[in-house]
């Protein structure tokens, strides 16, 4: 467990930001107003968590949901200062179905989406069983309607996409907000706009088929694949 005068930097950067969207949808404040932890089933996130906020924490596995097999990486750490960064923009104790909006800044928005994704999103390609055309969907999975929505009106602000919508699987107890076609694409070439930025690898290999990249001074696609129905 990190000391208690443990300092974190709460300076914004798009670091800050892509591990603010992996604790808002994959992490848990604990009521004691200190400990902040994370859970994911990717290494690599847990590693990225503690290497942006600079921490000294092992790594832990545990079982999730009943499971007896400890298959999810934790990272856990305490610090009051950043505990209370969190409540400052909006993250809450227990806050899977009291999420709302947060304060993001806005020029860090795609970061802290990104993050958003890779936490408890998905980007997947199927194929359309009728056309059989190669169909793209980027999803956002939550139980709170009210964090979708605010999620929802900040893309098309951000990004500009015109579609989207949440749905809840009859089977789980979650929401998820979608979005398709082009929609997708603008908001995978939003995300990754900045390779150099952190990103979940197994996820950006798939939005890697969509993304504008720049050379020679010209866009080109890197595969321009079909989106129709």
């Amino acid at each position: 467990m990190a000391n208690k005068k443990k300092i974190i930097d709460t300076t914004w950067s798009p670091g800050l930001a892509y591990v603010v969207g992996l604790l808002a949808t994959d992490g848990n404040l604990s009521p004691d107003a200190r400990h902040i932890s994370f859970t994911s089933k990717d290494e690599v996130l847990a590693l990225t968590v503690k290497r942006i906020l600079k921490l000294d924490n092992k790594i832990s596995m545990k079982a999730r949901g009943g499971e007896v097999s400890k298959k999810y990486y934790v990272t856990q750490f305490g610090s009051v200062d950043f505990y209370s960064f969190l409540l400052s923009i909006g993250l809450t104790p227990a806050k899977s179905k009291t999420l709302q909006r947060l304060a993001i800044p806005k020029i860090y928005f795609q970061h802290f989406l990104r993050g958003c994704i890779d936490g408890d999103g998905n980007i997947c390609e199927f194929m359309h069983p009728q056309s059989r055309q190669t169909q793209l969907r980027v999803r956002l999975a939550s139980a709170s309607p009210v964090f979708l929505k605010w999620i929802h009106e900040e893309v098309k602000l951000h990004v500009g996409v015109n579609g989207g919508w949440i749905y809840r699987d009859q089977k789980k107890s979650v929401m998820t907000l979608t979005f398709a076609k082009n929609d997708a694409v603008k908001i995978l070439n939003y995300i990754y706009a900045d390779l150099n930025d952190d990103f979940l690898p197994r996820k950006q290999k798939t939005a890697t088929n969509y993304l504008v990249v720049k050379d020679a001074g010209m866009a080109k696609l890197v595969r321009r694949a079909s989106l129709r129905n």
